[in-house]
């Protein structure tokens, strides 16, 4: 003890060693008071905090990325929700987890929406058979109404 006269070695964890934010002696503290099993090797805690930190990381970074699409600045449940269901392995592992004030993801069943197909469908008719009838009656007329649209569509392409 003489020859260290107060000079002692920084300490250096095994977080900073192994170059993790997660902390690595906390996890092997809990991995052994867990009685996960009888004997904890020392590369386990290890192990666990970089797959921990890889996943905290990864759903944040597309947590941030909903919350952008949202144009927020900050995170919440429901961007944290929407990053889980709409990446497609990350959902399968957290399929059964409820997050509280998370809600749903957007879905509506194609069937309950409304046909604009067949509305369409049903005004051009209609717009194609008063035109016809217009020709029928006048032909003056139909060809003065062609003559306009087509410039009025001329006009359209030029701005």
């Amino acid at each position: 003890m003489a020859g260290w006269k107060g000079q002692r070695k920084k300490a250096v964890t095994r977080s900073v060693k192994a170059g993790l934010q997660f902390p690595v002696g906390r996890i092997g503290r809990y991995l052994k008071q867990g009685r996960y099993a009888q004997r904890i090797g020392s590369g386990a805690p290890v192990y666990l905090a970089a797959v921990l930190e890889y996943l905290a990381a990864e759903v944040l970074e597309l947590a941030g990325n909903a919350a952008k699409d949202n144009k927020k600045t900050r995170i919440i449940p429901r961007h944290l929700l929407l990053a889980i269901r709409n990446d497609e392995e990350i959902g399968k592992l957290l399929t059964g987890v409820t997050i509280a004030h998370g809600g749903v993801l957007p879905n509506i069943n194609p069937v309950l929406l409304p046909k604009k197909t067949a509305e369409k469908a049903n005004k051009e008719s209609k717009s194609t058979k008063k035109k016809k009838k217009a020709a029928a009656e006048s032909p003056e007329k139909a060809a003065e109404d062609t003559a306009t649209a087509t410039e009025e569509t001329a006009a359209a392409d030029e701005e």
